[in-house]
Protein backbone atom coordinates (compact mmCIF):
# COMPACT_ATOMS: atom_id res chain seq x y z
CA UNK A 1 0.00 0.00 0.00
CA UNK A 2 0.87 3.67 -0.15
CA UNK A 3 -0.07 6.87 1.36
CA UNK A 4 -3.15 7.96 -0.42
CA UNK A 5 -3.03 11.33 -2.46
CA UNK A 6 -5.35 12.86 -0.24
CA UNK A 7 -2.73 12.15 2.60
CA UNK A 8 -0.51 13.36 0.55
CA UNK A 9 -2.01 17.17 -0.06
CA UNK A 10 -2.82 16.95 3.80
CA UNK A 11 0.93 16.24 4.50
CA UNK A 12 1.47 19.54 2.02
CA UNK A 13 -0.44 21.67 4.40
CA UNK A 14 1.21 20.05 7.44
CA UNK A 15 5.02 20.68 5.91
CA UNK A 16 4.33 24.33 4.83
CA UNK A 17 2.68 24.99 8.15
CA UNK A 18 5.61 23.66 10.09
CA UNK A 19 8.19 25.87 7.97
CA UNK A 20 6.27 29.09 8.08
CA UNK A 21 7.19 28.83 12.36
CA UNK A 22 10.60 27.56 11.55
CA UNK A 23 10.39 23.60 12.28
CA UNK A 24 13.64 21.99 11.44
CA UNK A 25 14.54 19.15 10.03
CA UNK A 26 11.27 17.74 8.58
CA UNK A 27 10.23 14.11 7.77
CA UNK A 28 7.44 12.17 6.15
CA UNK A 29 6.89 8.42 6.17
CA UNK A 30 4.59 6.63 4.45
CA UNK A 31 3.61 4.33 7.22
CA UNK A 32 0.51 2.79 5.35
CA UNK A 33 1.93 -0.76 4.79
CA UNK A 34 2.29 -1.21 8.56
CA UNK A 35 -0.29 0.77 10.03
CA UNK A 36 -3.56 0.67 8.53
CA UNK A 37 -5.25 3.59 10.89
CA UNK A 38 -3.04 5.98 9.43
CA UNK A 39 -1.06 6.32 5.71
CA UNK A 40 1.85 9.39 6.94
CA UNK A 41 3.79 10.10 10.17
CA UNK A 42 4.95 13.63 9.87
CA UNK A 43 8.25 14.69 12.08
CA UNK A 44 9.31 17.71 12.60
CA UNK A 45 11.84 19.29 15.26
CA UNK A 46 11.55 22.81 17.42
CA UNK A 47 14.20 24.34 19.22
CA UNK A 48 12.37 24.88 22.34
CA UNK A 49 9.16 24.11 24.26
CA UNK A 50 7.83 27.43 22.87
CA UNK A 51 8.99 26.63 19.26
CA UNK A 52 7.59 23.24 19.59
CA UNK A 53 3.90 24.73 20.50
CA UNK A 54 3.92 27.45 18.13
CA UNK A 55 4.59 24.60 15.48
CA UNK A 56 1.55 22.28 16.60
CA UNK A 57 -0.78 25.26 16.48
CA UNK A 58 -0.33 26.45 13.06
CA UNK A 59 0.02 22.91 12.14
CA UNK A 60 -3.60 22.60 13.56
CA UNK A 61 -4.54 25.90 12.71
CA UNK A 62 -4.14 24.65 8.96
CA UNK A 63 -5.38 21.49 9.12
CA UNK A 64 -8.62 22.76 10.04
CA UNK A 65 -8.72 25.80 7.26
CA UNK A 66 -8.13 22.67 5.01
CA UNK A 67 -11.57 20.90 6.22
CA UNK A 68 -9.71 18.43 8.71
CA UNK A 69 -10.50 17.97 12.48
CA UNK A 70 -7.61 16.73 15.20
CA UNK A 71 -8.99 13.29 15.97
CA UNK A 72 -6.19 13.03 19.21
CA UNK A 73 -3.93 15.39 20.62
CA UNK A 74 -1.12 14.80 23.13
CA UNK A 75 2.06 16.92 24.89
CA UNK A 76 0.66 20.12 24.13
CA UNK A 77 1.36 21.23 27.80
CA UNK A 78 4.74 20.20 27.92
CA UNK A 79 6.22 21.45 24.73
CA UNK A 80 8.69 18.97 24.12
CA UNK A 81 6.60 15.85 22.35
CA UNK A 82 3.59 16.58 20.80
CA UNK A 83 1.26 14.43 18.75
CA UNK A 84 -1.49 15.80 16.03
CA UNK A 85 -3.41 12.61 14.58
CA UNK A 86 -5.90 14.11 11.68
CA UNK A 87 -6.98 10.52 10.72
CA UNK A 88 -4.75 9.59 7.78
CA UNK A 89 -1.61 12.09 8.68
CA UNK A 90 -0.37 12.00 12.00
CA UNK A 91 2.01 15.01 12.85
CA UNK A 92 4.99 14.34 15.47
CA UNK A 93 6.12 18.16 16.89
CA UNK A 94 9.39 17.31 18.88
CA UNK A 95 11.69 19.28 20.80
CA UNK A 96 15.60 18.61 19.03
CA UNK A 97 16.65 16.66 21.99
CA UNK A 98 13.11 14.77 22.45
CA UNK A 99 13.43 13.74 18.44
CA UNK A 100 17.15 12.50 19.00
CA UNK A 101 15.97 10.07 21.64
CA UNK A 102 12.69 8.47 20.59
CA UNK A 103 14.53 8.44 17.13
CA UNK A 104 11.44 7.16 15.43
CA UNK A 105 12.83 7.71 11.77
CA UNK A 106 15.07 4.91 13.31
CA UNK A 107 12.14 2.66 14.85
CA UNK A 108 9.79 3.57 11.46
CA UNK A 109 13.22 2.94 9.13
CA UNK A 110 11.48 0.26 7.09
CA UNK A 111 8.53 2.56 5.58
CA UNK A 112 9.88 4.81 2.76
CA UNK A 113 10.42 8.49 2.72
CA UNK A 114 8.29 11.13 1.15
CA UNK A 115 9.88 13.43 -0.60
CA UNK A 116 9.02 16.97 0.80
CA UNK A 117 8.58 20.16 -1.34
CA UNK A 118 9.01 23.15 0.93
CA UNK A 119 10.00 26.96 -0.65
CA UNK A 120 13.20 27.09 -0.51
CA UNK A 121 13.94 30.29 2.17
CA UNK A 122 16.89 32.95 1.46
CA UNK A 123 19.39 33.35 3.67
CA UNK A 124 21.43 36.44 4.54
CA UNK A 125 24.41 36.57 3.74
Amino acid sequence: MTASARARELLTVAALAADSKQGEDPVALDVSGPLPLTDIFFLVSGRNERNVQAIAGEIEDKMIEAGVKTIRREGRTEGRWILLDFGDVVAHVFHEEDRSYYSLERLWKDCPVIPLELPVTKTAE
